[in-house]
């Protein structure tokens, strides 16, 4: 019995893949914040599966979740950490109060370190260790590496969780454990629907227009969003890959959406986001 443990599994991308997983063998052990989420997906995945109630915010419960994992895996080990959980915040710089940035940060980064360092002696971080090496997946953005307007605690939190992930894969050279940084773009999964309403008083700001525009073209998203279920099969593969690049990025329309605008020049790039959003000065 191989092991994984599968962070913000209660829905989209961490419960597919949780699926994924066990329909190869794996055992996952799966965080979920939520009591009736617990149970429920409990009930859903069966024995091969076991619940951790945890925040990835409330670094006691994830501790508190260590002598679970413990004492069902044995000496066995950890295979693998995928730090999944997740969410998007996001509005004008301007109007955004520091809470909202710090929460972001709390989950995507912070919530990511705390768990990997609660489980690294499981995958492997210690001496005299007797099983194979886990592998680490941290799940980033194509926001991790191109910032757009009105996403900024979401990409800032990715561009940190990338350079994170970086230092800690060469850290982890000593003990053998690998990370690999996947950066998707959109995936059909709940986050997409959430946050609709732009509140009226941003839309009497002097960013109505473009964040109606902004709103419309994530309204596009379901056109071109990778289905949960085979965004779950690249991860596995990936997972299981014997020589893995050290980041992965999966979108559909991959050239025109993420290599050109990655090739361009900021001031290129500037500009036509500002003419889409019209957000250039006299363009409206």
């Amino acid at each position: 019995m191989k092991y994984v443990l599968i962070t913000g599994v209660s829905t989209g991308i961490g419960h597919e893949l949780s699926k994924k997983f066990i329909s190869q063998g794996y055992h996952v052990f799966g965080s979920v914040r939520k009591q009736h989420d617990f149970d429920r997906v409990k009930e859903e995945l069966g024995e091969p599966f076991t619940p951790l109630l945890f925040d990835v915010t409330n670094h006691e419960a994830i501790a508190a979740s260590l002598p679970i994992v413990q004492e069902r895996i044995g000496e066995d080990g950890l295979s693998g950490l995928v730090n999944n959980a997740g969410l998007a915040l996001s509005g004008p710089i301007q109007f955004l109060p520091m809470g909202v940035y710090r929460h972001q940060f709390e989950v995507n980064l912070f919530g990511a370190i705390a768990v990997t360092q609660t489980f690294l002696p499981l995958l492997g971080a210690r001496k005299n260790c007797t099983h194979p090496p886990g592998r680490i997946l941290n799940i980033s953005s194509v926001a991790g590496k191109i910032a757009y307007p009105f996403m900024s605690p979401y990409s800032a939190s990715k561009f940190a969780l990338e350079g994170w992930s970086h230092s800690l894969r060469r850290e982890l050279l000593i003990y053998g454990i690998d990370v690999i940084i996947i950066g998707p773009g959109p995936i059909k999964t709940p986050i997409w629907t959430k946050g609709d309403e732009i509140p009226q008083e941003l839309l009497d700001s002097d960013y109505g227009e473009p964040l109606s525009r902004m709103r419309k073209q994530f309204q596009k998203v379901e056109e071109i969003s990778i289905p949960v279920k085979e965004f779950s099969l690249k991860l596995f593969k990936v997972f299981e890959a014997s020589n893995p690049k050290t980041r992965y990025t999966f979108l559909n329309s991959k050239f025109t959406r993420y290599t050109i605008p990655r090739l361009m020049p900021d001031r290129v790039l500037d500009k036509i986001i500002g003419r889409v959003l019209a957000l250039k000065k006299g363009i409206v």
